[in-house]
């Protein structure tokens, strides 16, 4: 603690280091809850780089779908890389401290790859759209070039974001509680507990969230919305099941992720429902990373071929 000048000749204490109070208040199941987020942490980094080696290595694998999916294992690593190992570290030695710059990074990385899933997802389910509504002009309009462009968009969009978070958190001021009753650094719990005036910065967090939450959200569900639409239009039962087996992997994803998100973020962040909130949170930062290769693997043919080969 150091003392910091705030306005005209007023001194107060400035937040030089957070508690994450995460489930501290679960002291008899601290060994194994780090028991199984340590299971958790292993099988998604293995299962998640599995993925990407088998899309890199098998010549089969190189159409749209699954480059696409190649970058989501890829972000997924990264994602569940800048929440699981603080966590786990805090479950083992009973710390649960974290200094005020790591927890910007953890929440400048971490809005930044949220941000890169959104896009991500977006585009999958518009290489999907394509595949099963206009399957004649699918190998034009997919093409190398596109991919690689739709992909390039999503990871800029995400770094984007990061260099608005980094302008943005310098202006927030932390000078009196420093408990976030989280495991990681939320935006809107280091909101609550700033002192500065957040007036000016509140607006441009609700556009930046449409922009980049939001509309990719509506993108998506347009574009599932003309899936089933063509999928419902197919005469025979076989063709609508292989139509739709084409895509029902990535549409358990994309309810997971956005579904588990929709309810953090619209839960009311008092009483009992605080608890609720952590353990939803549990769905989009560390679920969703582990069910990504899982499902893949599971319900995909070509991916269980490769993995067999």
């Amino acid at each position: 603690m150091h003392l910091m000048e705030k306005g005209e000749g007023e001194n107060q204490t400035s937040v030089t280091e957070f508690i994450l109070l995460g489930f501290g208040d679960l002291p008899e199941l601290q060994i194994l809850l780090f028991l199984l987020f340590l299971v958790i942490y292993i099988v998604t980094m293995a299962g998640n780089i599995l993925i990407v080696a088998l899309v890199v290595a098998y010549q089969h694998l190189y159409i749209p779908m699954y480059f696409f999916l190649g970058n989501l294992s890829c972000l997924e690593t990264c994602y569940i890389s800048t929440i699981l190992p603080r966590m786990l570290a805090s479950l083992l030695t009973g710390d649960r401290t974290i200094s005020v710059e790591g927890c910007m990074i953890q929440l400048v990385l971490f809005g930044s790859l949220v941000t890169t899933e959104c896009y991500l997802l977006t585009v999958m389910s518009y290489d999907r759209y394509l595949a099963i509504c206009k399957p004649l002009h699918y190998g034009t309009l997919m093409n190398g070039r596109l991919c690689l462009q739709l992909a390039a968009g999503s990871w800029i969009s995400g770094f984007l974001v990061c260099r608005i978070f980094m302008c943005l958190m310098p202006q927030l001021i932390f000078c009196g509680p420093n408990e976030i009753d989280h495991f990681f650094c939320d935006f809107t719990s280091l909101f609550q507990l700033s002192c500065s005036d957040t007036s000016q910065i509140t607006p441009l967090i609700y556009i930046f969230s449409f922009l980049d939450a939001v509309s990719p959200f509506l993108l998506t569900l347009a574009s599932y919305i003309c899936i089933i639409v063509t999928i419902l239009g197919i005469p025979s039962t076989t063709g609508r099941q292989k139509a739709f087996s084409t895509c029902s992997s990535h549409l358990i994803m994309v309810a997971l992720f956005y579904g588990t998100i929709m309810i953090v973020y619209m839960l009311p962040k008092s009483g009992t429902w605080r608890a609720l909130n952590k353990v939803f949170s549990i769905g989009h930062t560390v679920v969703t990373p582990l069910a990504n290769p899982l499902i893949y693997s599971l319900r995909n043919r070509e991916v269980k071929e490769a993995l067999r080969n």
